[in-house]
């Protein structure tokens, strides 16, 4: 049996190629959310007959997955659109929190609702993420705006602290403060949501991968928004197709509890463990941008 005994970290060394990337980034572009805030994302290609939105995960932004969106791009499959999502990127009006739990599913739906009006209607639209990106992913695909897409892409997403698929503080990486989430959560069942913009949990990112454009810390309406409601409920209420992909060396989750927990909810779910591929490298990895690409393809 796997452990669930975290290792030594995340590998961030996995990010280089992303890294070595970010002077050929494509411009921030803006859209206008719901509430008037204007919100970053980049684009890559425009010439597909799909388009895929995918998410970061928590502590960063858009920039490190350049390598999946450029091999996406590359194989024809999408037009990918990356966003920084609200209390992330470079110059976040409030970094680490947002106004209310459900907002982050609001500013994808009316992201989707920009591409739309400036594209174009027609094309399929595959919403993506990576890590908590994923974890947000399946909110949203589970929730009242799932039928927006047409299929969900989930890379090793984080399910859920009590899911059988995540490593003790997901592998060194996360600090929740429970003292503050779990009063926190009790008062929310109560209806009383005053300290939801309290920080509840810290990330354990090196200081040599550390910019100034990191989100080290997130409010409890942040973290909440940003993970699914409840893994099963989410993942059965996804009828469109769903394609899960996970390191095998993956640091934070254990790879081989994926399929039994996915196909459990959502047995139209496919499943796959990418060999050699850690939680951040499975990003960069080749293997990952082909499959996800054959996947698209045969959409």
């Amino acid at each position: 049996m796997p452990s669930n005994t975290p290792r030594r970290g995340l590998d961030f060394d996995a990010l280089l190629p992303a890294l070595a990337r970010r002077a050929f980034l494509p411009p921030l572009e803006s859209y206008v959310a719901r509430d008037g805030s204007a919100l970053g994302y980049r684009r890559y290609g425009r010439d597909a007959g799909v388009d895929l939105i995918l998410v970061h995960g928590s502590g960063s932004h858009s920039a490190y997955l350049a390598p999946l969106a450029e091999a996406l791009v590359a194989a024809r499959s999408a037009n990918v659109y990356t966003p920084d999502l609200r209390g992330h990127g470079a110059s976040p009006a409030r970094r680490g929190d947002i106004d209310y739990i459900d907002q982050l599913e609001d500013d994808l739906a009316d992201l989707i609702a920009h591409i739309a009006s400036r594209d174009g209607a027609g094309r399929k639209l595959v919403v993506a993420g990576h890590s908590s990106g994923g974890g947000l992913a399946l909110r949203f695909a589970g929730g009242r705006h799932g039928r927006l897409a047409d299929a969900t892409l989930l890379l090793a997403p984080y399910l859920g602290h009590a899911a059988p698929t995540v490593r003790r503080h997901s592998g060194g990486w996360a600090r929740p403060n429970l003292a503050r989430i779990i009063p926190i959560a009790l008062l929310n069942g109560l209806g009383i949501r005053r300290f939801n913009g309290a920080t509840v949990i810290g990330f354990d990112m090196p200081e040599a991968y550390r910019d100034g454009t990191e989100t080290l810390a997130y409010s409890y309406r942040l973290m909440t928004g940003y993970a699914p409601r409840d893994y099963d409920s989410d993942l059965a209420a996804i009828s469109q197709p769903l394609l899960v992909l996970v390191g095998a060396e993956d640091e934070a989750f254990l790879a081989g509890a994926f399929t039994p927990t996915v196909t459990a909810a959502a047995p139209h779910a496919s499943v796959r463990v990418v060999a050699g591929t850690g939680h951040l490298g499975l990003v960069s990895s080749p293997a990952t941008g082909d499959t996800a690409a054959a996947w698209i393809r045969g959409l």
